[in-house]
């Protein structure tokens, strides 16, 4: 057979007799210089049949598989699956190849290895660096949108990636190269034929020849476009139920519950348990044992196993313990076990947390309200029902009926204006007696002989009994300008009060004194106005009342017990 000298009959010797199959090539690399016989009998051609032959002629009948297996064409047109590889002894002038054959075996795994790419979605390229050219998969370049079986040049596929994540791309590689290691990144590439973006994730690794160096690369890509945004749309509702969360004060949690621990996910939990986050959160058993109520402890334990149990919504409200304040705090807490199956015990609870505490002392001050709005309505109701009756078994006529029954109500109206300018805290007993006696007194309040004179600390009477004192207040005025001091123009009403410190909240001593009126005598008989001086101030205001009737003038000292401010009847608190 002839071909080129190998530079003796001992080379020649060992091409021939070479139990593998080997070929010279030209220096293109396109044909057959030379064969052995091992090969020629491989591909079923007698010796020096192969001589000058095209590689063409035994090109493939099937698209090729990994790690350089290729069909190649037998003399009789059979399939003969061979791994090919280049010789350590080729040179610029002599190029040998070397032909193996494959086993079935390992091209059936190799088929399966393809067809697992495929199906996961994963597209084969490798690149050259000598060329900078990439050679793709049919699914390679299917997800870049590329022609298949055509190289594609780096600087192409570059152009079309962002020109950060290109730079971060050749990072990584450079050093996956130096390293002999892995990588894996994730780009933006635009599609190559529609005009969408694509999002890729590919894997590589450097191929490391003899010598050290690394020729190029291999590796897969796969199109990750759904998965990111996917991933992308549950950001978008996590922070969205995360703002939601913080607008509406809600902490949110999760509890592991194997090994009892906790994830708080925001700040807000944090701040309803008074903790700093470099504290940590806390599990069920620190929960249950340190920071609840303790009269709440038993409660919670059962709504826990109680949700367990029937796989329902946990829903518990109880105190905690602030860390930062030491106060009580109202909590509700929702949530619901995850389970990994129906049949399986759960492995987290997952839920909020709210600080319901100031919205639970506005509802049980909106009760309180309510029951006190209803109580005061009554008596209101009540008194003027007295106020009718005594007033038409004292009235002469239907015109002193009407004079004296309106003059009372207008009083009472007084009253509450008074208490509803102070939503309903206190009336100032300075203002209830100014709004009685101001008609009658003089209009220059600093002359020494004025006809009113009031004198006193300010005094501020409760809800309580400012309605009574100030009915009261109106029944002595009303009697002094038809019978007393205020019935002629040179009779004075002096009234005087200050506050005794004995008692809850101390006493007020109230004296009402008349002069230079008529001369006055005890009544015949009594009216509405001695009965309510004498049994609502008693019995309402608990108070001891003095009543005196001497010829220079009409007398009434009061002491009555001060009852404390509740802050709680306030709806603007």
């Amino acid at each position: 057979m002839a071909g080129p000298d190998f530079g003796g009959d001992l080379h020649r010797l060992a091409f021939e007799l070479a139990a593998t199959g080997l070929a010279i090539l030209s220096p293109d690399g396109r044909s057959i210089v030379s064969a052995n016989t091992h090969l020629c009998s491989l591909l079923g051609h007698p010796p020096g049949a192969l001589l000058d032959r095209p590689l063409t002629d035994l090109g493939e009948v099937a698209h090729p598989l990994p790690d350089g297996i290729r069909f190649w064409r037998r003399a009789d047109g059979a399939a003969l699956p061979v791994r090919v590889r280049a010789s350590g002894q080729a040179s610029a002038a002599l190029r040998v190849i070397v032909v193996e054959p494959v086993d079935e075996d390992e091209i059936v795994r190799a088929e399966q290895n393809r067809d697992a790419l495929t199906a996961a979605g994963l597209g084969e390229w490798r690149w050259d660096r000598a060329s900078d050219l990439l050679t793709l998969s049919r699914r390679a370049a299917h997800i870049l949108g590329h022609t298949p079986g055509e190289a594609l040049a780096w600087a192409d596929l570059r152009a079309r990636i962002e020109a950060g994540d290109a730079i971060r791309i050749e990072r990584q590689m450079r050093e996956a190269a130096i390293a002999g290691q892995r990588y894996a990144i994730e780009f933006r590439v635009g599609h190559g034929i529609e005009d969408r973006l694509v999002w890729v994730s590919a894997r590589g690794q450097a191929i490391q020849a003899p010598d050290g160096s690394a020729p190029g690369m291999v590796g897969v890509i796969q199109d990750v476009t759904t998965r990111i945004a996917d991933r992308d749309a549950l950001r978008d509702r996590e922070q969205r139920l995360r703002i939601a969360a913080s607008l509406a004060d809600l902490g949110i949690f999760e509890w592991h519950m194997l090994d009892d621990r906790a994830i708080w996910e925001n700040e807000r939990m944090f701040a309803i348990f008074g903790r700093d986050p470099e504290d940590g959160p806390v599990g069920k058993r620190e929960f249950l044992d340190s920071l609840l109520h303790p009269d709440d402890r038993a409660a919670v334990r059962q709504a826990i196993s109680d949700a367990l149990r029937d796989d329902a919504i946990l829903h518990v409200t109880g105190r905690i313990r602030h860390a930062g304040d030491g106060t009580w705090r109202i909590i509700d807490l929702a949530g619901r076990f995850e389970r990994d199956a129906p049949d399986r015990l759960p492995r987290r609870l997952i839920g909020v947390v709210a600080d319901v505490t100031d919205r639970r002392i506005a509802e049980d001050r909106q009760n309180l309200l309510i029951r006190e709005l209803h109580h005061r309505v009554k008596n209101t109701l009540a008194t003027v029902q007295a106020i009718v009756s005594s007033t038409a078994r004292n009235a002469t006529s239907i015109n002193s009926f009407y004079q004296a029954f309106v003059g009372r109500i207008v009083s009472l109206a007084h009253t509450h204006a008074v208490l509803t300018g102070a939503t309903w805290q206190v009336a100032s007993l300075r203002d209830l007696l100014a709004n009685e006696l101001r008609p009658y007194a003089d209009d220059v309040p600093d002359i020494p002989d004025a006809r009113v004179t009031l004198t006193g600390p300010s005094v501020e009477l409760s809800s309580e009994i400012a309605v009574p004192i100030g009915m009261a207040i109106h029944e002595l005025t009303t009697n002094a300008a038809k019978y007393g001091a205020l019935s002629t123009g040179s009779g004075r009403v002096a009234v005087t009060w200050d506050v005794e410190p004995d008692g809850a909240n101390g006493t007020l001593r109230f004296a009402w004194r008349e002069r230079g009126g008529p001369p006055v005598k005890p009544p015949s008989r009594q009216g509405f106005g001695s009965r309510l001086l004498q049994r609502v101030l008693t019995t309402q205001v608990r108070a001891v009342v003095e009543i005196e009737y001497p010829p220079e003038g009409f007398r009434l000292t009061m002491r009555a017990p001060l009852s404390a401010r509740n802050d709680a009847l306030n709806p603007l608190a």
